[in-house]
């Protein structure tokens, strides 16, 4: 009778260790992650490690890297390793996240590589806002004589300003200096001379057409300096988008020709990076003794307004399938 007994308790115990080891078999989701440990390699999930001990059976496969996200079936082994690092782990097969799975010792046919492409583009666009800089420069012998002829002659030059850009425009003090004058000489100390006053005004006007008009005021009240005209959008955001839009199709573009010419194609992109955005003014119009020339010979002086060059370069990481 203890023999019958003894029979379907060892067949139990056998069926038992038979689910136990086909419960082993798990599948471990995770990215890759290198290791002292023997093997190198881990597959790491949040809190959770499984130390890979095959790992050399899938390192030749191209996108076998640091943090791939991959996907693993195999079993979990009961053995000892030095730092203890991870739950040992076996694969039966290993393969990136949403690509077909590889087996130890296979193959690929296709491999994986990475392109770094740039991508430019430059669109034109019509400014819609002038903005000019108009300075009073006075000079006497004394500074506060210097002071006040700038003073008078700049509140005229102001008054006309106003009248000429109308309400939309607006008038700011933007700089105001008055320094000495010295005159320089061998072995003696520098000597004061006199001194000049400047007092500059930035005109930032949406009326295109009156630019020369405003000059020629300024001109006439008493400015004796137009630094320069540049020329701008207010609103530039539709511009700069349209110019990142196309230089990011064209970095598409370039990958995909890159991946054509090896006989693959294009996996998924990796990274994309905006490099910088500039937007290029029409020459500064540089304009003193013109604009004085102009208004003594009663000509109008003329402006062009011309067309802004708005760039934009796009820095692109692709991940690429080959054949080679």
């Amino acid at each position: 009778m203890k023999r019958l007994f003894l029979i379907p308790a060892m067949m139990a115990l056998v069926l038992g260790a038979a689910t136990a080891i086909h419960a082993k078999e798990i599948t471990v989701r995770g990215k890759l992650q290198k290791t002292v440990e023997a093997g190198g390699w881990l597959i790491v999930n949040r809190d959770t490690k499984y130390l890979l001990l095959n790992a050399k059976d899938f390192q030749n496969n191209g996108w076998f890297k640091e943090s791939t996200n991959v996907e693993a079936v195999g079993e979990t082994k009961e053995v000892m390793t030095t730092f203890m690092e991870g739950t040992p782990f076996e694969a039966k097969s290993l393969k990136p996240a949403e690509q077909q799975a590889v087996t130890p010792g296979g193959s690929e046919n296709r491999r994986v590589t990475r392109v770094n492409v740039v991508g430019d583009s430059i669109i034109q666009a019509q400014p819609d806002t002038a903005i000019l800089t108009i300075s009073v420069v006075t000079q006497a012998r004394n500074a506060l004589e210097a002071q006040q002829q700038n003073a008078t002659k700049t509140d005229a030059v102001i008054r006309a300003l106003k009248a000429a850009t109308g309400a939309g425009a607006e008038i700011k003090t933007s700089g105001y200096s008055l320094q000495p004058q010295r005159v320089y000489k061998e072995n003696q100390p520098p000597t004061i001379t006199g001194y000049e006053a400047r007092n500059s005004v930035t005109v930032t006007t949406g009326d295109l057409n009156k630019v020369g008009t405003i000059i020629d005021a300024a001109a006439q009240a008493g400015s004796n300096d137009v630094a320069g005209i540049s020329f701008t959008l207010r609103q530039d955001r539709p511009a700069r988008d349209r110019a990142l839009s196309e230089a990011t199709r064209e970095a598409v573009s370039k990958a995909q020709v890159i991946a054509q010419a090896l006989g693959g194609r294009v996996v998924r992109i990796l990274e994309v990076q905006e490099e910088g955005f500039q937007q290029r003014p029409p020459v500064p119009y540089q304009t003193e003794s013109f604009a004085m020339k102009a208004g003594m010979a009663g000509q109008a002086t003329p402006i062009e307004v011309g067309t802004l060059d708005i760039t934009s370069r796009v820095q692109l990481i692709a991940e690429v399938e080959t054949n080679l």
